[in-house]
């Protein structure tokens, strides 16, 4: 199994997504965040069903990362109970995978 992974996590609007994207890359807990607008999410919030859009994100780090790296969205994200799951990358551009390396910061 690699140590990359990929962060997903919404937000409500886009100063909230930049805030966080802003936050952990210059923390130094991401390579790099995708922010995609326009994403419509359907789910069950506290036993009803709820649908609003949001703006995903797509973090780029490494498994060690993860820890501080969920703390720093909480501190920021103005959701009550925020999305955040890692996934594990299987394999990637070795290339890629070095900046990831050379970016962040050893924890």
């Amino acid at each position: 199994m690699t140590e990359h992974a990929i962060v997903l996590c919404t937000c409500p609007n886009s100063d909230s997504a930049e805030d966080v994207a802003n936050t952990v890359v210059d923390a130094r807990l991401a390579a790099c965040v995708n922010i995609i607008k326009g994403v419509r999410s359907i789910f069950i919030w506290q036993g009803v069903r709820e649908s609003s859009d949001e703006y995903l994100l797509v973090i780029k780090t490494r498994r060690d990362c993860y820890p501080k790296l969920e703390d720093a969205i909480k501190a920021v994200h103005p959701y009550e109970l925020p999305e955040i799951v890692m996934v594990s990358m299987e394999n990637g551009l070795a290339g890629y995978l070095t900046w990831i390396d050379e970016t962040l910061k050893r924890i």
